[in-house]
């Protein structure tokens, strides 16, 4: 069906011109309370980003996401491989919290926590506005042929953000392989740890790529997200929206003219200035209505409040609100959809922090040595063998480790050693025997508790099966 009148903005992005070239977004630098926000919000979390992986509690790094060596720290919290089931919970929990927010305040997310929209518009975009000018200065300086002061400019500008994607890189990678090692390459020189060297640089280039050309196309075209929030979104959900209602009245938008009285001449307070679109990073048009390009970024809110200052009208023209707010002045309501989210969050919250607490710092398992059967010995003594292994997920040493039977009679003998050590963030292998005696049996399959202590404090129990001689009593 063809598209036609105000709607024909949907047939395409607006960062796609008719020849389907690239069409450079120049956004207006912008400011206001929001935008103020924002920064306070943005630099907040910059800090804690590059500051996290250099953060350490009991010797933990605050956060650590080492996949190569399955080794997991969040919130100084060691998770082990052993701990799965608790990181996948914890990544279930960050994704319901996302929709919940999504529901009930739309794409708040991308406009003030997303790192991509932080590093753009509060990092490389400020550097642009300062090295290149506003709006008007960066589309003369984009036009002008090549000379010693564009030059310069962009060399400028491209240096530095090639520096701040470089410094990224290495944050990104102190996250991946702990910033101890991240160190360790760095005072050891990088023609020692040439891998880890061109490992940097091609992060470096995706950063730079990323935030030097591919830009707000990321939120656009990439980011599944914004194709998510459409699924999500519903007439209840508050996202940044034009007030059609009061901005078109019964003849539409006008320009503004001095000592006019629009409440009587049936316009709306919309002046048409284009601030709006003007200001935005992705180059929309807020005043089509709720669209995928959109972040939520309060830019326009900003802008159009500026201008409703400077021509007398009341300002939030445009500000966070639902669709059943505009059409109908309905207030935010906490509604089924909101609550059902919400129940489901805290449930698995509950779940999370139960497990959590009842996980152990030491994680124990013994298994029957595969294709060995039990032995008799004498005194009517079966035997069994085992491999095992040990995970010390705190940063200290365990030492004087021995282990003992809970629920039978009997003695563990450990291969080589009685009493061992188990290093902090480390492990343990070994090989034991376990002797019952016959009669202690109830059939040819039993069941073993055992416990683990460190000299004479429990500090784990595990279990494990036992063959003997088949009973025929």
């Amino acid at each position: 069906m063809e598209t036609t009148g105000k709607e024909t903005f949907r047939d395409s992005i607006g960062t796609i011109n008719e020849e389907g070239k690239r069409a450079w977004v120049y956004p207006k630098k912008p400011s206001g309370r929001f935008y103020k926000y924002r920064k306070w919000v943005s630099y907040s979390l910059l800090i804690f980003l590059f500051s996290a992986p250099f953060i350490k509690i009991n010797g933990n790094q605050f956060l650590l996401f080492n996949v190569l060596e399955r080794r997991f720290n969040i919130f100084g919290a060691p998770f082990w491989p052993q701990d799965f089931h608790l990181f996948v919970i914890s990544m279930i929990i960050g994704i319901v919290f996302i929709i919940l927010f999504t529901v009930a305040f739309g794409r708040i997310f991308c406009g003030w926590i997303c790192p991509q929209t932080i590093f753009m518009e509060l990092v490389f975009r400020r550097i642009e506005y300062w090295i290149e000018g506003d709006r008007g200065k960066q589309i003369r300086l984009d036009k002008q042929p090549w000379n010693i002061n564009k030059i310069r400019k962009r060399l400028t500008k491209w240096i530095l953000f090639f520096i701040i994607s470089f410094l990224i890189a290495n944050v990104f990678l102190a996250y991946l392989i702990g910033s101890d090692q991240l160190i360790k390459y760095i005072t050891d020189g990088p023609l020692i740890h040439v891998s880890t060297l061109i490992s940097l640089l091609i992060f470096t280039a995706v950063f730079y790529f990323v935030f030097a050309w591919f830009r707000e196309q990321v939120c656009i075209i990439a980011c599944p997200y914004g194709r998510l929030q459409g699924v999500l979104l519903d007439s209840k959900s508050i996202v940044v929206a034009y007030d059609y209602k009061r901005g078109e009245k019964e003849i539409g938008r006008a320009k503004f003219k001095k000592n006019e009285n629009r409440s009587t001449s049936g316009k709306g307070d919309c002046i048409d200035c284009f601030q709006c679109v003007h200001v935005c990073p992705t180059g929309i048009d807020i005043r089509n209505g709720t669209q995928l390009e959109c972040v939520n970024c309060t830019a326009c809110i900003d802008a159009c409040d500026h201008m409703m200052e400077s021509v007398n009208l009341p300002k939030g023209l445009i500000r966070y609100a639902s669709e059943e707010n505009i059409a109908k002045k309905a207030k935010f309501t906490f509604t089924p959809r909101l609550k059902g989210y919400s129940a489901v969050l805290l449930i698995l919250t509950g779940i999370f922090l139960g497990m959590s607490f009842l996980r152990n710092d030491v994680e124990a398992t013994i298994l029957r040595l595969p294709g060995q059967l039990y032995e008799h010995k004498g005194d009517n003594i079966i035997s069994n063998v085992y491999t095992y292994k040990l995970v010390n997920k705190t940063t200290l040493d365990i030492e004087n480790i021995h282990f003992e039977l809970l629920s039978h009679t009997g003695k563990i003998e450990i291969v080589t050693h009685k009493n061992f050590s188990v290093p902090g963030q480390g492990l343990a292998e070994g090989t034991l025997f376990i002797e019952i005696n016959n009669a202690a049996l109830t059939g040819d399959k039993n069941r073993l508790k055992i416990g683990l202590y460190s000299k004479d404090k429990l500090i784990e129990t595990t279990t494990t099966a036992f063959l003997g001689p088949r009973s025929y009593r």
